[in-house]
């Protein structure tokens, strides 16, 4: 039995069931980086959002923004919005909310007033119609001359992650700008062959996305019907389990964009706008959880004391086959659906471990797992079906392409503020005006991507997934299908695709936000 479990089942004398008491101050509850970043931000005075001039007085006067005591809660999953007769309507407020998350009191954007906002359920072939109402105030400032530096934190508009679905018009355009007061309507047709499984939903307006997705405005989308054939993944409990670096600055908000720089920003993590939730199985228990990865910049390696987690899906792919891993790693973008069997009676924590993504990724406690009541008898399934998605062969390829992706940085990093940084794809930052990749539909293409950069990448391409094929050169394991994949610093990855169905613009990026927002995005087209 490992050291953590150990403690935590001895601390089942003095720490409640129920009630698994925590302060902010408390061990494991702070998830900072374990050093300082690569990047630091001067410091900046952040302005207040409406309301929260009144943080000094509830500090006692003191001016410091500091934690209450704060107990971790029994896990509260998002609200659901299915579709009904083969269509998903349904309204997207985007708002200032106050949130309670592990003893701060933090104003946040948010969609429908709640972190994370709500999980829309939808059937392969249906109809997803939103209407997003801006609900913010009108942004502070004029446009910058420079739009590759972060601006406009109130100006929106919606990407559905992962899908595959058309990138032009009203449907998952984000080239779109939905502007504070008003509203917009998104039409997205999923088609009939659609691949079933975990996908999410985010704003994706170049120079707002890191500030709002850090400020916890994403939700699950899941396409409904994937392993109907497996009974003993059909039985289990589905949890969905959205993962958020929650950041905010000495008022508890974000309104400069100093407060997300540092790459010690973080001040821990929230699943579904909880620190710490209480995670209840009985013994033998199987559950599937749907993790959603919404953090802004950190990979998190994933592991639960004394359990394995079998991974069935990545990116909403169905996998073909079932593995047992101590942990997982799971960048910003990348979802997992995991199954977990309880073991015996306890209090587990599932927690971020040690990694190394150039600089250490963030560590701590981010669930307290109790294994309790009358056991049940469950199996894990021992196969799992083709995957829905056709390795493509080297007959297939028509073409290849490379990228390179770079970042320029001052003499002294830590002395500097974001504005001195660029980080770029082939030696260029982003212009939305410049098509970078002219993509023809019904190719297939093999695109090795080169991260010459002394940390860690996620690339992230719009529309269309791609099997990995290497890593560093490396033939992988197993070729699996993704939409968001880590290219391992002074490294490269390899991958296919088959770019299909669908004509328009859309981009290429890190989903390292603070690396999009600073130029690491590409504008491709896909043309007949």
């Amino acid at each position: 039995m490992s050291d953590r479990s150990t403690a935590a089942i001895r601390g089942k004398s003095v720490i409640s069931r129920r009630g698994l008491l925590a302060t902010g101050a408390g061990a494991g509850g702070a998830l900072l980086l374990a050093g300082a970043g690569r990047r630091s931000a001067a410091g900046a005075e952040a302005t207040p959002a409406a309301g929260n001039e009144s943080h000094a007085e509830a500090n006692g006067g003191s001016g410091l923004f500091q934690p209450a005591k704060w107990e971790s809660a029994e896990l509260v999953e998002p609200e659901v919005r299915r579709s009904v007769d083969g269509e998903l309507a349904t309204e997207l407020h985007v708002l200032y909310a106050y949130a309670d998350i592990g003893g701060y009191r933090l104003s946040l954007r948010t969609y429908e007033g709640a972190i994370p906002g709500p999980t829309l359920r939808v059937q392969p072939g249906n109809l997803l119609r939103v209407r997003l109402m801006n609900d913010l105030p009108q942004n502070r400032e004029e446009l910058p001359l420079n739009t590759d530096l972060p601006h406009h934190f109130n100006t929106t508009n919606v990407h559905v992650h992962g899908l595959h679905v058309s990138p032009s018009g009203d449907a998952d355009n984000v080239l779109r700008s939905m502007e504070p007061g008003q509203s917009y309507d998104v039409a997205i047709d999923i088609p009939d062959d659609h691949p079933a499984g975990t996908y999410w939903y985010h704003p994706h307006h170049h120079g707002s996305a890191d500030v709002q997705i850090s400020s916890g405005m994403a939700g699950a989308l899941i396409v409904d019907g994937d392993f109907a054939g497996v009974p003993e993944i059909a039985d289990a409990v589905e949890r969905v389990l959205i993962l958020n670096e929650v950041m905010f600055d000495y008022l508890g908000t974000i309104e400069v964009y100093d407060t997300l720089w540092p790459e010690a920003a973080p001040r821990f993590i929230s699943i579904n706008g909880q620190r710490e939730p209480i995670i209840r199985l009985r013994p033998g228990e199987v559950q599937r959880w749907r993790i959603v990865q919404a953090a802004h910049e950190s990979n998190l390696r994933l592991a639960l004391d004394d359990h394995l987690l079998h991974p069935i899906a990545y990116d909403g792919i169905p996998r073909s086959r079932i593995e047992a891993l101590e942990s997982l790693v799971m960048a910003p973008g990348q979802r997992a659906d995991v199954l977990v069997q309880a073991g015996a009676p306890g209090a587990y924590m599932l927690q971020a471990i040690a990694n190394d993504q150039g600089y250490p990724s963030p560590t701590g406690i981010l669930a307290h797992v109790v294994v309790e009541g009358e056991p049940v008898t469950m199996s894990l399934p021992t196969t799992l079906p083709e995957s829905p998605l056709a390795a493509i062969g080297d007959d297939e390829i028509t073409g290849t392409r490379t990228l390179t992706f770079t970042a320029i940085e001052p003499e002294v990093p830590a002395a500097a503020t974001y504005q001195e940084f660029a980080d770029l794809i082939d030696g260029r930052r982003f212009d939305p005006d410049r098509v970078d990749q002219t993509i023809r539909l019904g190719a297939v293409e093999e695109w090795t991507v080169v991260n010459d950069d002394t940390s860690d990448h996620v690339f992230h391409i719009h529309t269309n997934p791609f099997q990995v094929r290497a890593v560093n050169g490396e033939p992988v394991s197993e070729t699996l299908w993704r939409d968001t994949a880590i290219v391992p610093r002074l490294g490269s990855l390899t991958f296919r695709s088959r770019f299909l169905d669908f004509t328009g613009k859309t981009v290429l990026h890190c989903h390292m936000m603070n690396h999009e927002e600073l130029g690491m995005m590409q504008l491709i087209e896909f043309v007949e």
